[in-house]
């Protein structure tokens, strides 16, 4: 009879246990659930919230799709309707690539302030300007071109050893490739001073500063202030335009003041109004692995000051430097991500329907020089073909060139300058 009662308090126990980790459980996924509602609907706010950027061809993809959703519905069951639809809207944003990136609002200054593309770097050596606790070295891939630093090491830091000075505004972009097992994602750290505070926790280097954590199924930030205590953290999720494994991803971190914004894949991934702490003065940038197994490749690490005055340097000072055209390497085609910048172009030229421009495309020094002069020509010709069909600007008012490597505004002896080389003129005429 006491086996039996003892027994039956060993179920009656677990039973309780279980219930309990049960609603912890429970309690967790909730609270998840609802941050993630919340992050949502305040990214949809902001994003009401901000300068509206025109969307052109707007009208005309909602025609289109409500054209073949009609069609789908007469010939097909539910099932089948569904399907189409989302294979219709994927056509739509394949077929008007850079109209589709009209949340790309920002413009890259006319600035460059920092380069890194491993390029001085010899394959197999771990970069030079980078210092590190664990592993790594520079390699090629055989999906792009280019030299990529591949960070090898588990609970690992790679920190650039040379203060930048981020300015207050400013705007940080990288080329990332995850392998096909990265799971937890990378942190980048932008913070202040080299010594960090043992306050909370060495996690968060400097005095003050902010992480982003890159992962194939979050976007994760924290803005933390390691001199207070006690000081608030800013914390932001978002699944919006996640990475993708095995492919080049595009990252653009634009920072104005306390403001953080990520953009990718056409979109704006997230926006965080209140994301740094006040007073903050970031001077140094790191990628932690802390607690991955997996880390990624990495190369074409750029800062440029943010958002130049469009208007006022081509009508007064009559020429814009721009380093907000994409193109990939050795390619003409124009990138989406270079929404931004023609739109602002565009702009100014509607306004000012006299004025007219030459459009002007330069390389670095690298490759022959006959094939980078005809590459700079074919580029300014297709910036000129994307204004005037996507933005409806008269093609008489624009002229094109292209002078390939043969007019460097720094010399190409460095890759930070090389990057300053490769750009395009707009001139007022």
């Amino acid at each position: 009879m006491k086996k039996l009662s003892f027994l039956i308090s060993i179920i009656f126990f677990s039973n309780i246990v279980f219930s309990q980790n049960i609603i912890g459980t429970i309690k967790k996924n909730v609270n998840k659930h609802v941050n993630n509602e919340v992050n949502k609907q305040s990214d949809k706010a902001l994003n009401k919230a901000e300068n509206k950027v025109e969307n052109i061809g707007k009208d005309k993809d909602k025609s289109d799709n409500n054209n073949n959703n009609s069609q789908n519905t007469n010939n097909t069951t539910n099932t089948n309707n569904e399907q189409n639809t989302t294979n219709t809207e994927s056509n739509t944003i394949t077929n008007t690539e850079l109209i589709s990136s009209s949340k790309y609002d920002f413009v890259p200054g006319d600035k460059i302030l920092f380069y890194e593309d491993f390029s001085q770097d010899a394959i197999g050596d771990f970069p030079d300007l980078w210092t590190t606790n664990s592993s790594g070295e520079v390699k090629t891939v055989n999906i792009a071109p280019g030299n990529w630093f591949h960070m090898l090491g588990k609970d690992a830091v790679y920190c650039y050893n040379k203060d930048i000075n981020f300015p207050e505004n400013f705007i940080l972009e990288f080329d990332i490739i995850p392998d096909k097992v990265y799971s937890r994602g990378i942190m980048l750290i932008l913070y202040q001073d080299a010594t960090p505070r043992e306050i909370e926790s060495s996690s968060y280097p400097g005095e003050k500063g902010i992480y982003i954590q890159i992962e194939p199924d979050d976007w994760n930030t924290l803005g933390y202030n390691n001199v207070d205590a006690n000081s608030e953290k800013f914390e932001g999720h978002s699944q919006i335009a996640l990475v993708e494994k095995e492919k080049v991803n595009h990252i653009i971190i634009w920072i104005q003041k306390r403001r953080l914004r990520i953009y990718h894949k056409g979109q704006k991934a997230l926006d965080m109004p209140v994301s740094l702490h006040q007073g903050i003065k970031l001077n140094r940038m790191l990628f932690s692995g802390w607690d991955r197994g997996s880390l990624p490749f990495i190369t074409n690490i750029k800062v440029t000051t943010a958002t130049p005055d469009t208007r006022n340097k081509l009508l007064t000072e009559g020429k814009i430097v721009s380093y907000g055209i994409y193109f990939d390497s050795g390619k003409d085609v124009v990138k989406a991500e270079s929404y931004g910048t023609l739109n602002e172009i565009a702009k100014v030229l509607n306004e000012n329907p006299a004025v007219k421009i030459n459009i002007v495309g330069f390389t670095d020094s690298d490759g022959d020089d006959a094939l980078n002069l005809d590459l700079s020509k074919r580029r300014a010709a297709n910036v000129k073909n994307s204004l005037v069909k996507d933005f409806s600007i008269d093609g008489t008012r624009i002229q094109t060139d292209g002078k390939g490597e043969t007019s460097p505004i720094v010399p190409n002896d460095n890759p930070e300058n090389k990057a300053k080389n490769r750009r395009v003129e707009f001139i007022k005429l």
